[in-house]
């Protein structure tokens, strides 16, 4: 399989009879090769030096890939100019990081989330929060002066992956009567256990926490926290764990 696009850096693929999967598009053979191998291919751009530019992703990740004018080799790197310009990064923002950051960021939208802080906070970050972990508690106390500040609201995707309490104390949290208050309390009680777990869940939380599983996975988040932001160009980025100190002022803006 291929690795994620930042460690393939003139990575060549030669047409050697491979077997390509039926269903892959009417691509040139090494691109089908990718495809073959994981890559979705996304469109194709303009490119120098006699190359044909295909945007693709791969683990939620853009790749530019370059077509040799033979149409027999693919190279998947970042192209630079004699002045040391990124060549890559206007056509991925285009054909690929905008579209995915409008659909994940849609997703994440209609996801099961708990807000914190203003509903005018002029920049919003969602991150994937189980009620147990204190990577979460880390991350909810290291956001207060922003979150106070009413410069951020943090929407908080509810998920129950590590305790045995941790579905109980989700639940107790999407049913409370004012989830952004029961949220405050856990987040402030949380060295001593927090909120206390509910003994039965009903079916429409169940059906919300398996959602929010779901989408958690589907985003190839595999930890708590793992957040997700819109950096200065208005494009997608991931972080899992807590924030450093210069993480944070990148995740949140200035204070």
């Amino acid at each position: 399989m291929i690795k994620k696009p930042f460690v393939l850096f003139a990575v060549l693929f030669t047409l050697l009879g491979m077997t390509l999967g039926a269903q892959a598009k009417d691509w040139p053979a090494p691109i089908k090769a990718l495809e073959a191998q994981g890559v979705e291919v996304i469109g194709t751009f303009a490119a120098p030096g006699g190359l044909t530019g295909y945007a693709g992703m791969i683990e939620q990740q853009p790749l530019a890939i370059y077509l040799t004018a033979d149409g027999k080799q693919a190279i998947i790197g970042t192209m630079i100019d004699a002045k040391g310009a990124n060549l890559s990064q206007e056509p991925l923002d285009k054909l690929v990081r905008k579209p995915m950051t409008a659909k994940i960021w849609k997703q994440l939208e209609k996801s099961a989330w708990i807000e914190d802080g203003s509903k005018n906070a002029p920049r919003v970050v969602y991150t994937f929060t189980d009620p147990n972990c204190p990577y979460c508690n880390k991350f909810w106390n290291d956001a207060r002066p922003w979150v106070a500040a009413g410069k951020v609201q943090l929407r908080h995707v509810i998920v129950a992956i590590l305790t045995d309490t941790s579905a109980g104390k989700a639940a107790a949290l999407l049913s409370a009567k004012n989830p952004q208050v029961a949220l405050t309390q856990h987040e402030q009680q949380h060295a001593s256990g927090g909120v206390k777990p509910l003994g039965q869940i009903s079916a429409t939380v169940r059906a919300q926490l398996d959602a929010n599983q779901t989408l958690m996975q589907q985003l190839g988040a595999s930890a708590t926290p793992t957040i997700f932001y819109k950096d200065a160009g208005g494009n997608l980025q991931k972080m899992q764990g807590a924030p450093s100190a210069e993480m944070l002022i990148k995740i949140m803006g200035p204070r």
